[in-house]
């Protein structure tokens, strides 16, 4: 996406549909994951494919003195209009908090950022879903420990005013975070979950999301990294993710990235191969279908740039 990124290295991008079959896209970018100069930078794709460059929407200044690294920005549009990007703060995934900065104007404009109240962490890595009732939810996990994660929901019926959290199989012993959310008829909803042991890992609902049925494995391979996943408008379900041999390490297995869909979430067949390498790193997809019918696919390339890919 970017000739000369103003960063030199980036990660973690997300995506969403404003008017005029405009996209926007926004990723974590700096000298490395981690250090306190990666901020939350945002660009824009108009109808001809054109990119916008790349400006910083926000940081992780606290005063002159303290600044701490942005992480995992979430670009969400809720029904009314109003758009919100969530971000990560903190030294790192198990001591960071979660902020929220809203626009009026489709992201020319942003709000003063705001800490979400304790407990809160926003949309972990993947977007939430607004329901037909207007219900706002938000996936989002937990690194409780470098050992421990546990995945969560963040349930909103105000328009993102205020959160009630949700938990999913507080019991189990599969270690998940970042879910993605599908839709299927009468209620129901799936929740897909990057994992440490080598699976995609899903949870239901049949209750529109307040309460969660066990964790339990898919037969989507899963080396310890994030994946996004969407619900057609058809029905079907797409999701990106890697297809690679497990590891317990994230930084294994991120080569390879591909696109599988399903028509009951049970039973998934790819349907594309974006792409085929092996010690690179093609990772943290964000997947969105646009009012055309085509569906949006970012991700990170090799730590360097975000690609962009349409399938029609």
């Amino acid at each position: 996406m970017f000739p000369n990124p103003p960063f030199r290295q980036c990660h973690a991008s997300t995506l969403v549909e404003v008017s005029g079959g405009k996209l926007l896209v926004a990723c974590f970018g700096g000298s490395g994951e981690g250090k306190k100069d990666v901020a939350i930078w945002l660009a824009s794709i108009d109808k001809q494919g054109k990119v916008s460059m790349p400006e910083s929407v926000a940081t992780g200044v606290v005063s002159d003195t303290l600044r701490y690294p942005t992480w995992n920005p979430v670009l969400f549009k809720e029904r009314s209009g109003k758009l919100f990007l969530f971000y990560k703060v903190g030294p790192n995934p198990r001591e960071w908090w979660g902020m929220v900065q809203t626009s009026p104007d489709e992201g020319r404009t942003w709000t003063t950022a705001r800490r979400l109240p304790p407990g809160i962490l926003g949309p972990i890595k993947n977007k939430p879903v607004q329901l037909a009732n207007g219900t706002i939810l938000s996936p989002s996990s937990v690194e409780e420990s470098t050992e421990r994660w546990k995945v969560h929901l963040e349930k909103s019926t105000d328009r993102g005013q205020t959160w009630q959290r949700i938990p999913v199989d507080t019991a189990s012993a599969l270690d998940v975070i970042q879910p993605s959310i599908l839709r299927y008829s009468g209620n129901r909803l799936q929740l897909l979950c990057r994992s440490k042991q080598g699976s995609v890992v899903q949870a239901w609902s049949t209750d529109g999301g307040n309460t969660w049925g066990k964790l339990s494995k898919t037969t989507l391979l899963n080396p310890n990294s994030g994946t996004d996943a969407v619900t057609l408008r058809d029905g079907s379900q797409l999701i990106v993710y890697n297809p690679d041999v497990p590891g317990k390490d994230w930084f294994n297995g991120r080569g390879k990235l591909r696109v599988a869909q399903s028509r009951d979430g049970q039973t998934w067949h790819d349907v594309a191969v974006l792409e085929n390498g092996d010690k690179e790193e093609y990772s943290y997809p964000a997947i969105i279908q646009t009012r055309d019918g085509r569906v949006h696919i970012t991700y990170t390339y090799d730590r360097k740039n975000i690609k962009h890919v349409v399938l029609q």
